[in-house]
């Protein structure tokens, strides 16, 4: 049996392949994460839209994410963070990075996942984005009269200063 894509260290047949089937519900908000991580390599697209809450259903389009999952080589999922979303939570987030590889192109797709129980069952609602970190420059300032840090011998207002 072949490793379980969303990276949980078991098969495939024993990890998320029953929840893609129907005979298993994830039991906690970070189950349903990689298991909808692991749909888009297995191709059980169905899935992707059965796991998506009610409410957030009209707008999907099933033969764009099979399009995508398709066209896109999966690498890897990695877990950054969970808050809430256990057994016996209705509300639940997960922080993950989904790396992969898309017309020779490796991308990764940082989202916060934000999971609801509806009926006993837990389903995707809604992702974001996270907001990027601001960085600081801690280094000296540089003048404008000042040589440029480039290395190009110019003054700074006239090279990497304009």
């Amino acid at each position: 049996m072949s490793e379980c894509p969303c990276g949980s260290g078991a098969s495939y047949g024993d990890c998320c392949q029953p929840l893609h089937t129907g005979a298993l519900a994830a039991p906690t908000a970070e189950r349903l994460m990689r298991s909808r991580y692991s749909a888009y390599q297995a191709g059980a697209i169905d899935y992707l839209g059965d796991s998506l809450h009610p409410d957030h259903r009209t707008d999907w389009d099933a033969k764009a994410t099979r399009r995508w999952a398709d066209s896109s080589q999966w690498l890897g999922l990695e877990i950054l963070s969970t808050e809430a979303g256990g057994e016996q939570d209705d509300q639940g987030t997960v922080e993950f990075v989904a790396s992969y590889r898309e017309q020779g192109v490796t991308k990764r797709h940082h989202e916060v996942s934000r999971f609801s129980r509806h009926e006993g069952r837990w389903y995707y609602v809604e992702g974001e984005l996270p907001a990027p970190q601001t960085q600081r420059n801690t280094g000296p300032k540089v003048g404008r009269n000042d040589p440029c840090p480039c290395g190009s011998g110019k003054k700074h207002k006239k090279c990497c200063g304009r």
